[in-house]
């Protein structure tokens, strides 16, 4: 169903899709103030561009689309900021919890560990994440949460075709380092 601009109805926009497009935008930004603001620019561009905009689409999957811009244009200015976090060392392990490996003493080990570890791998990943270089970190977001190829990624960073492979690879090794130091080897703890 496409999109009639005379039919669009902005007035329904936020409780239609508002809280669709935050849930789209808060993990690839992985900030819930700037996701908001995301999602705020997304309606004001829709109702900027409502009188030219050619019906090609659904409501809902155009909005989407200004928003997935948005997140890319984010990600393109971020570019430009150099910016260089150190990762911490390991939390010391709890000897009355954990074994000298890391891994939970069988005893201690949570009902709900498997939904637990999950969650905790995620946020890891997440974190890992946020502490790589900008560049890196928007190569990183753009290639694996966007599922942009790599000419895309190319286009909006504004960088070669080689320095991206160099930026993916160092990223992917970074995030493994990242990983591994929080404890995750080889699949598990």
């Amino acid at each position: 169903m496409s999109l009639n601009p005379a039919e669009a109805n902005p007035h329904t926009w936020i409780e239609n899709y508002g809280d669709q497009l935050y849930q789209y935008a808060l993990p690839r930004v992985n900030d819930p103030a700037l996701a908001e603001d995301l999602v705020q620019e997304t309606f004001l561009s829709g109702l900027k561009g409502l009188q030219s905009y050619k019906g090609e689409a659904s409501e809902k999957n155009w909005l989407f689309a200004i928003l997935k811009n948005k997140i890319i244009d984010h990600f393109r200015k971020k570019s430009r900021e150099a910016s260089v976090v150190s990762m911490p060392d390991l939390a010391s392990v709890n000897e009355e919890w954990f074994n000298e490996k890391g891994g939970w003493i069988p005893q201690k080990t949570p009902r709900d560990w498997p939904l637990i570890e999950q969650k905790e791998i995620r946020r890891i990943i997440n974190w890992c994440k946020d502490h790589l270089k900008n560049l890196q970190q928007h190569v990183f977001v753009l290639k694996y949460l966007e599922d942009l190829d790599s000419e895309e990624i190319c286009k909006v960073l504004n960088i070669s075709s080689s320095n991206y492979w160099v930026l993916i690879h160092r990223a992917r090794l970074q995030m493994r380092e990242c990983v591994e130091k929080q404890g995750f080897k080889n699949g598990g703890v």
